[in-house]
């Protein structure tokens, strides 16, 4: 799971693998909705699956390995931070443009 999302950009925040479900809570870029972020997550980890467990694909052919429903919730930002973030990134171009003017 950690590579899929690394190759999607995609951080793990905190996770869980149980027997039956997987819990995740991810910062996604927001060129992706969620439910773009359940299709690649769910194919994909299911293509790895059973590329990796070959004996895997007679048992459950024509089956699919994840259950169609998901939960996903978005977790905001507070004002504050936006504006931090904002103040940070302008300072940092600042900088950026001062040590191009001394090279």
């Amino acid at each position: 799971m950690e590579q899929l999302c690394n190759w999607k950009g995609f951080t793990i925040m905190q996770g869980s693998i149980q027997r039956d479900h997987v819990h995740l809570y991810l910062s996604v870029p927001p060129k992706y909705s969620p439910s773009d972020v359940m299709r690649i997550l769910k194919g994909k980890s299911a293509e790895r699956i059973m590329r990796k467990h070959k004996e895997l694909n007679k048992r459950y052919r024509g089956m699919h390995m994840w259950a169609r429903g998901y939960f996903v919730s978005t977790v905001g930002i507070d004002e504050g931070t936006i504006k931090k973030y904002i103040a940070e990134q302008e300072a940092e171009e600042i900088k950026e443009e001062q040590q191009r003017l001394w090279k």
